[in-house]
């Protein structure tokens, strides 16, 4: 097998794209985040992945914030982007935040644990659900349910699903912990709640046990390993955001292309040294699931070996 023959190309929401990679939401609202938005969208443009902004309600609040969001568009006319906004938003909210960016899709971003952990936050959550299922129902693009950094259960997907959500990125623990955000500038929880979550291949397995359309796995993502992984588990994508940040902060945009460059070089090394060619090939491979996720999943009624024996 040759490094040239290995194909990481996937359909999502209808396009086919070169790598299963999204550069999920980080920022938008101030110059800074102009900057970087601009910076991801080139590189969204170029290595034709999708891109979520971050939350649009600062835009919705003050116009003069538009900009440092559809600069994404601007920039990559013919890309997969997504609109971001809190499931709790208002039915013309979310569908003017679409509008703002032309989004293929909507994310709606499930951060009931940052509110409570806020001085500042939300404290009352009643009609969730059924806001969601309205979003759903009047929006002209797919909504996509996003956690943020805890997981989604089963139950709570379960709740969403029936509510009309066909894609959901887990956003597992393991990646930015608002918690520990929040409590280092004087938040609610006192550094007790700081393990609070579910982790990325838990939240991402007990998704799986439902009928949905594609699940998107995030947080915590570091490493060509741990796409692989997320892959072979069935994701049908990855998302990332934290180290693309920190690449574009350190070096600029040549720093953020030098590392995209070299993350797709060693996700295809990891293909070929597993023997896969494609996607549906990695997720035929064997993986061998161990110690407190085993005894996780297995508590839950889901065996692991299920994926040691395929």
């Amino acid at each position: 097998m040759s490094l040239d023959e290995i194909d990481l190309s996937i359909n999502f929401l209808g396009k086919e794209l070169q790598y299963p990679l999204m550069i999920n939401a980080l920022t938008g609202g101030t110059a800074q985040a102009l900057a970087i938005n601009r910076a991801l969208a080139r590189m969204a443009l170029k290595y034709r992945l999708p891109m979520a902004v971050g939350s649009q309600s600062i835009a919705l609040e003050s116009p003069e914030a538009g900009p440092s969001f559809s600069i994404v568009r601007d920039i990559n006319p013919n890309g997969i982007i997504l609109a971001n906004m809190n499931a709790a938003t208002r039915v013309e909210e979310a569908l003017e935040a679409v509008r703002m960016i032309s989004a293929d899709a909507l994310q709606l971003h499930f951060n009931v644990v940052q509110e409570l952990a806020m001085t500042e936050g939300d404290r009352d959550f009643k009609g969730i659900v059924d806001n969601v299922r309205q979003i759903v129902h009047e929006c002209p693009v797919p909504v996509i349910a996003k956690e943020v950094g805890f997981g989604f259960s089963r139950e709570a997907a379960q709740c969403l699903w029936e509510a009309g959500i066909e894609i959901f990125d887990c956003g597992g623990q393991g990646g930015t912990n608002f918690i520990v955000i929040e409590d280092q500038r004087g938040g609610n929880f006192a550094g007790e709640l700081d393990t609070w979550g579910i982790p990325t291949a838990i939240s991402l397995m007990e998704i799986l046990q439902l009928p949905v359309k594609q699940v998107i796995a995030s947080g915590g993502i570091r490493s060509a390993l741990d796409v692989t992984k997320a892959l072979t588990l069935g994701a049908d994508l990855v998302g990332m955001a934290a180290p693309l940040l920190k690449a574009f902060i350190s070096g600029g945009l040549e720093a953020l292309d030098q590392s995209l460059s070299g993350f797709f070089y060693r996700l295809k090394s990891v293909f070929l040294m597993c023997g896969a060619r494609n996607l549906p090939e990695i997720r035929r491979k064997p993986l061998i699931i161990l110690g407190e996720t085993a005894e996780y999943l297995r508590l839950r009624g889901i065996d692991p070996s299920c994926w040691a024996r395929r």
